[in-house]
């Protein structure tokens, strides 16, 4: 009896780790495919209003501008999770311990500066930054650039799916701010469980409620790491005002996003090689790497 409810503990943890992966990959294309229809068919605009002289340059460029921000979300979190931050293969010894080295009693092994115990990854992981919840894996030296792109693309993308879903918002407030249009924006779940909108309308109005509340969410992430990656910072430790390993503006872009920072973020595939091994770094004022 304890062996079989211990596997279906284990089956249940495993879904739930995937299930926020599997949300957000639902909702992705959920409101891509919601923009893309907005696209192709003009709504919600008005008939005479439709098939203007440059609509089909106008369609081209929407859907080329969307597929190439889902690309980018899509193949930088998909390498985002197949590059692992942790320290497994990772030769810690040779040079012997130096300042900021600590002993993880968990891994029973040394760890350099910047490397912490993640117990939901259950490993140490070199320069971790936190434990992202959205995708189940841990944000460390190796995917960070990775993590960064998908954070810009998917924060680009729902700002322009926010601007395209501006219409919906219209459209729903054209008969006046009302109890019945206000409740359809704030709780289209309870309109469409009792039956007071269609079907239709309640999916427009849920990805557009869920386009604005994704950007600011988003938002809020994205600028927070971009203000970490300005001071040289990881968000363990932003929670100090010591910024040892700030090397200036386009050091920290450099020692992050790789030798090729200033095209990288275009395209995943773009090779970018980070400068250091995840194991030495250079402290500010200093030519040479903490050992």
């Amino acid at each position: 009896m304890t062996s079989f409810a211990t596997k279906v503990f284990c089956r249940v943890e495993r879904l739930c780790q995937h299930l926020p992966v599997a949300l957000n990959t639902f909702l992705v294309f959920s409101i891509t495919g919601e923009v893309s229809y907005l696209v192709l068919v003009e709504a919600p605009l008005e008939p005479d209003q439709k098939k203007t002289q440059w609509s089909a340059w106008w369609k081209v460029l929407h859907f080329l501008a969307q597929y190439f921000m889902l690309g980018n979300i899509c193949w930088n979190a998909l390498l985002f999770l197949k590059t692992s931050p942790s320290i497994k293969g990772v030769f810690l010894g040779g040079d012997g311990l130096g300042q900021g080295w600590r002993y993880c009693y968990t891994c029973e092994t040394h760890t350099p500066p910047r490397c912490s115990h993640c117990y939901d990854c259950k490993v140490c992981v070199l320069r971790r930054d936190h434990h992202c919840v959205f995708f189940g894996q841990c944000v460390g030296f190796r995917n960070y650039r990775f993590f960064l792109s998908c954070l810009l693309f998917m924060w680009s993308g729902l700002l322009y799916a926010t601007l395209m879903n501006a219409e919906v918002f219209i459209v729903i407030l054209k008969e006046g701010v009302t109890v019945h249009s206000i409740l359809l924006l704030l709780i289209p779940w309870i309109m469409l469980v009792s039956g007071q909108v269609s079907a239709r309308a309640f999916a427009f109005a849920f990805i557009a409620d869920t386009c604005v509340v994704g950007f600011l969410l988003v938002s809020a992430f994205f600028f927070f790491h971009l203000f970490l990656l300005i001071r040289g910072q990881t968000t363990r430790e932003w929670y100090s005002s010591r910024q040892p390993y700030s090397l200036g503006l386009l050091g920290n872009l450099r020692h992050t996003l790789g030798c090729r920072w200033y095209i990288c973020w275009l395209c995943p595939l773009i090779p970018s090689p980070l400068p250091g091994d995840g194991i030495h770094f250079q402290v500010t004022g200093s030519l040479e790497p903490t050992r």
